[in-house]
């Protein structure tokens, strides 16, 4: 089941998606909050992805995918590289379908994602993230062993998958006029597009990059893919260095823009949801809001989502945050 013998994913596949995640993955809570509609001016939805199994959206794109394995792909098993959301989210799901997991993680992954994704049940490798090469240790691993490498996010059956959070919150909330998604290498925003499109076509999707890792914003602009050193940014789960060969051209078609945030915009937006909102939120998962306060779009007056991706961050890291 190789990314390039499959086809670019569909709004159809998100909702074959959402039929296999069905009484797996949680219907997450749409929540609210006046102190948000007064910072922006406008109403404001919080989708909380924080709230899936595993602490994040990435539970919807690894299961969506792991269930379409044939029986051999399951007796061999699943391989994925991760920073650690997408890790817990392939460990749990190959769990929950009884199959082997091996996941190539950074050696400085926050320790309790690292620790969840063995609790799961996978086997861990790490890798410095700086030096080494992720890919080329995966796709090494995957032929010796002969197991399914799933990425992170370029592969249409994950992209599919992600994309039934925003189909989730437009079905909750049909008339948004602005949906603001995180975006590392694109899969949430891939995903998210292809639900807009169908279900809120005059609803205009804008991406949240970190500041330092604005890779995807230079290849919106450019018109192609840019590649940039791996960012340093407390915004672990969006590291990436460039978007997907899949998730760019849906991006590039239908995302209205990219904005970025820095960091001190995000542990301003942790300490709101911790604050006002009681919820914990991770750097990645805060990226949302804050490029909606932030990012130079005027949402005046609108209806806005915000889709809060992940909650897994080291408490005493996120006490600092806090603190600071």
């Amino acid at each position: 089941m190789s990314n390039a013998s499959l086809p670019p994913p569909t709004y159809a596949d998100v909702v074959s998606a959402a039929q296999r995640l069905a009484g797996v993955a949680h219907r997450t809570h749409v929540l609210r909050s006046h102190m948000a509609d007064t910072l922006l001016g406008t109403q404001v939805f919080f989708k909380c992805e924080n709230q899936q199994r595993t602490g994040s959206f990435k539970f919807r794109g690894a299961y969506n995918t792991l269930s379409q394995f044939s029986d051999e792909q399951r007796e061999r098993g699943v391989l994925a590289f991760s920073a650690g959301n997408h890790a817990q989210a392939i460990a749990l799901s190959a769990r929950l379908l009884d199959m082997p997991a091996l996941i190539v993680m950074p050696e400085d992954a926050p320790a309790t994602k690292m620790a969840a994704t063995r609790e799961y049940g996978a086997q861990v490798v790490t890798y410095n993230r700086y030096t080494e090469d992720r890919e080329a240790i995966s796709h090494r691993l995957a032929q010796e062993r002969g197991m399914t490498l799933v990425p992170p996010f370029d592969h249409p059956h994950v992209i599919a998958g992600e994309g039934t959070a925003a189909k989730e919150f437009l079905e909750e909330v049909p008339d948004l006029d602005y949906l603001f998604v995180c975006v590392g290498g694109g899969g949430l925003l891939a995903g998210s597009l292809l639900a807009t499109e169908a279900l809120a076509p005059s609803c205009r999707v804008v991406g949240v990059e970190p500041e330092a890792g604005n890779d995807g914003q230079q290849s919106l602009r450019s018109g192609q893919l840019v590649q940039i050193p791996t960012p340093h940014t407390i915004a672990d789960g969006a590291q990436a260095r460039s978007l997907g060969q899949i998730t760019f051209p849906i991006i590039q078609r239908l995302a209205e823009d990219i904005v970025t945030a820095t960091d001190e915009q995000l542990v301003e937006a942790l300490r709101f949801f911790a604050e006002r909102m009681k919820l914990v939120v991770e750097p990645t998962g805060a990226l949302a809001f804050a490029g909606a306060r932030h990012g130079n779009v005027d949402v005046h007056g609108a209806k806005v989502g915000i889709l809060i991706s992940g909650g897994n961050v080291d408490m005493s890291r996120y006490a600092r945050f806090l603190a600071d």
